[in-house]
């Protein structure tokens, strides 16, 4: 007899949302997730990537990725509560991202220390791989917290289209820079442009790491990070990376955006791993705690934000550095 040991955040199946609440969502596209009908349903324009009016996108419900004890946070609050510093400094840029933010036709190169670099179109790309839904909890740096139903595949299906070479060490990522498409980088020059972060190799082909291209069962929002992002459920928000035009194999570790800055103002608040660990606080506020967003709720902080049993391996040997700023 084969006894399974769900992981320690799966929810029961009764308390999973029900089948036909997704499924009515994704009447216009099902069946077409992965299919070249599909990419030619998204590629159309204008108001169809509107934020609230955003196309339906069809995947399949992986019942393995689900949170306990968290509601999920409303879609018309994830849309409206983001950090996307090329729209502005401030929360409310769901906004402009709409009105500047042009997510098709949408380029990525694929480059480094690979034995197949490539160049194509986002669409392209989610033709090439299986979509699926998973929920996972969100944790900003600044200690407010989501539960977000993403729609996406695991970073590690675009690692094995790359192929990479044995000397690649880090994923490097980097978002567009285009003051045209977002008036944000030329009102605010001081900031090191494009936005640039980077995992290791372990970290990417860990079964958690998601590229996302919906949410909701929707494609994801501009303000969100259309058309593409990344997420890691167990690292800081900041870590995921919005509107990704590029993957680079590297062996040098990146310098992410973040990083960048605590760099120049020797401040060291955000540096390179940004695990979630509620003993670690940020030299301005204590990380012990979050908020989630839309109940207003105060709950304790979980170590590597409840994922720990998934990921704590990745970062055996490593004790002496600092893994969770």
């Amino acid at each position: 007899m084969l006894i399974k040991n769900p992981p320690s955040w799966t929810l029961p199946e009764s308390a999973a949302t029900p089948e036909d609440v997704f499924l009515n969502r994704r009447s216009l596209l099902k069946g077409l997730a992965g299919t070249a009908a599909a990419a030619s349903a998204l590629s159309i324009g204008g108001s169809a990537f509107g934020q609230e009016n955003r196309m339906e996108l069809a995947a399949v419900t992986n019942d393995a990725y689900t949170v306990d004890n968290r509601p999920m946070t409303p879609e018309d609050i994830n849309i409206h509560y983001n950090n996307f510093y090329e729209y502005g400094s401030h929360k409310s840029i769901a906004n402009i991202a709409e009105r500047e933010l042009k997510p098709r036709p949408w380029q990525i190169e694929i480059d480094g220390l690979c034995n197949n670099p490539m160049t194509l179109d986002v669409d392209e790309l989610m033709g090439m791989v299986d979509l699926e839904e998973r929920v996972y909890r969100h944790r900003c740096v600044e200690a407010w917290s989501m539960v977000v139903p993403w729609i996406g595949f695991p970073v590690s299906k675009l690692v094995a289209l790359a192929d990479p070479q044995s000397d690649a060490r880090f994923l490097r990522m980097e978002t567009f820079s285009d003051p045209a498409m977002a008036s944000g980088i030329a009102q605010q020059p001081w900031y090191p442009w494009p936005y640039v972060e980077g995992i290791t190799m372990a970290e990417a082909t860990n079964d958690l790491a998601l590229l996302v291209v919906g949410a909701y069962g929707k494609v994801v929002a501009n303000s969100m990070g259309a058309p593409i992002r990344l997420h890691l459920p167990w690292k800081y928000g900041f870590k995921s990376i919005k509107s990704i035009v590029k993957f680079s194999f590297t062996a040098e570790r990146p310098v992410g955006y973040w990083e960048q800055i605590s760099m120049d103002s020797n401040n060291q608040e955000y540096g390179f791993w940004a695990n979630v660990n509620p003993e670690v606080s940020h030299p301005r506020w204590s990380q012990a705690n979050e908020i989630i967003l839309h109940t207003r709720e105060t709950v304790p902080t979980l170590l590597f934000n409840g994922y720990g049993e998934q990921v704590a391996d990745l970062y055996a040997g490593l004790e002496d550095q600092p893994l969770y700023r």
